[in-house]
């Protein structure tokens, strides 16, 4: 028996499941890592954490699980996108990491587009320039620390700087370079006009696999600290999201999926490197080489419920408690709103000065209420997302469901009931999708299947259990998210006149 490993480098923690070459799960482990805040809006985390995690849970399943090292062929990385770690030339870390959900970069973003023009970025990255993305990250650096930038020789995605400490080589692959902004999507290679505009080249940035493609081996010394073989071949592997995509079998047309984790996105296949029009979702690359997919992402979604759990049910670890509360509370939870705009927001809004609220709040609401309103409105932001994809043509006609929160039956049947649409799950552990689909794509490169989409119609099987639309239900949710989705041009300018008010007498 083979087995391969799926490294899944998240924002709160790094998970590294075991399975083996028939997708079963052996052994499982996590280590969580701090995040950094200096300054309001800002996200950063130390990149050593992720190795340091890395080694640790690598280690700890090999333990757990007691198969020989040599049985271990390949290793996955699924990585948290956007993201933007810079190395010297000794391949030494410069200053911590800036995430993907960093609100730092709105004035960055516009001289990015100024310096490069929204003409290029629509034709190679399908998109405006936008502040989330790792090009407004890169021209932040250059103009508020330049005595970091002018030092900077290699500028990595999260889950690539693991790659370069385990095997030492600098490169990406297509699903993570995609949500840069300087890969040329549609011919998936680097833009040489955005990198010559940018003053980037692609020494700097890595060499460009397909996702399944070997990109190196582990380094001996680093296999000894790990417990496995210095032959353990480590592919491209993928985004947190088209990990997830491959994780749930969304490799095929007609196929989506949602999945709520610290951020929440929902994930389309696509035939076709389709423009949209509104700019209100991204297409990237599908780790499955000639295949693209539409992509908008929450920000604040597992976020929201976490904080709002952190704060008002602070031993509820396990969220039994939220989910019981906020079954109780009534569908609209009594016409109370929340919008999940905690750190900014990704898709459709593109805009990290908007902020959360609570928009109807009344003497009636208790804290079943608000709960079930957080839960209810991360929903109604990833339907803001869907409606986009399907306005780009792709209509799915079932949802696919991973991440946290899919642990939830209650989020299950309120996500079928608010995109009107019915809901299933993966037979498998669909906390574990992104890992998994990263260890698929291990299993393709080194030779045990043919193909991604081979292995996924082997390995991914869906549960009988479907969530199906409750129709009073979502004629309530379809009403409610009317208004909330009106909320939004109403509150922008308050939200930025907010943000820049002069406390200074």
């Amino acid at each position: 028996m083979t087995y391969y490993l799926g490294l899944d480098l998240g924002t709160g923690s790094l998970k590294t499941v075991l399975f083996d070459v028939n997708g079963l799960e052996i052994a499982a482990s996590a280590v969580e890592y701090p995040l950094y805040q200096p300054h309001n809006g800002w996200s950063e985390q130390n990149p050593e954490d992720w190795y340091q995690a890395a080694l640790k849970t690598v280690k700890a399943v090999m333990d757990q699980s007691g198969i020989a090292p040599e049985q271990v062929m390949g290793l996955g990385i699924s990585g948290q996108m956007m993201g933007a770690v810079m190395l010297d030339k000794n391949g030494e870390i410069l200053r911590r990491a800036i995430l993907w959900n960093d609100g730092r970069t709105s004035e960055s973003c516009e001289h990015v587009r100024h310096i490069v023009g929204d003409d290029l970025f629509m034709k190679y990255s399908l998109t405006p320039a936008r502040p989330g993305l790792t090009a407004a990250k890169i021209q932040w650096v250059k103009e508020n620390q330049p005595q970091i930038y002018e030092r900077v020789e290699h500028i990595l995605l999260p889950k690539d700087y693991l790659r370069y400490r385990l095997t030492g080589e600098y490169a990406t692959e297509v699903s993570d370079a995609s949500a840069t902004q300087i890969l040329d999507i549609p011919n998936r290679k680097w833009s040489d006009e955005i990198m010559t505009a940018m003053n980037l080249n692609e020494a700097m940035l890595g060499k460009v696999y397909e996702s399944q493609e070997i990109t190196g081996y582990v380094l001996p010394e680093v296999a000894k600290l790990m417990g496995i073989t210095s032959k353990c071949a480590v592919v491209g592997g993928a985004s947190d999201n088209s990990a997830g995509g491959v994780g749930t079998g969304v490799v095929a047309p007609g196929r989506a999926m949602t999945t709520i984790g610290t951020s929440g996105t929902v994930f389309a296949f696509s035939e076709e490197p389709v423009l949209d029009i509104n700019k209100s979702v991204y297409t990237f690359c599908m780790p499955v080489p000639g295949a693209w997919h539409f992509m908008g992402s929450v920000n604040s979604c597992g976020a929201s419920l976490k904080w709002w759990r952190n704060n008002f049910y602070p031993d509820d670890l396990e969220y039994e408690q939220i989910n019981k509360d906020a079954a109780s509370s009534n569908p609209s939870a009594n016409r109370l709103i929340y919008l999940p705009y905690l750190n900014g927001e990704q898709s459709p809004h593109f805009n990290l000065n908007c902020r959360g609220s609570f928009v109807g709040l009344a003497a009636i609401h208790t804290r079943a209420d608000m709960t079930r309103a957080v839960m209810e409105g991360t929903t109604y932001a990833l339907r803001d997302i869907l409606t986009g994809i399907r306005n780009c043509g792709v209509r799915p006609e079932t949802m696919r469901m991973c991440g946290g929160g899919s642990k939830s039956p209650f989020w299950r049947q309120l996500m079928a009931d608010i995109y009107n649409m019915p809901v299933t799950l993966p037979d498998m552990n669909s906390e574990n999708s992104a890992a998994l689909g990263v260890a698929i794509l291990a299993a393709v490169g080194t030779g045990a299947y043919p193909s991604v989409v081979d292995a996924c119609d082997k390995i991914i099987k869906m549960r009988d259990e479907v969530y199906k639309p409750d129709e009073e239900f979502a004629f309530i949710y379809d009403k409610v998210y009317r208004e909330f989705d009106a909320l939004y041009p109403k509150l922008k300018e308050n939200w930025k006149s907010i943000l820049n008010i002069d406390f200074q007498y």
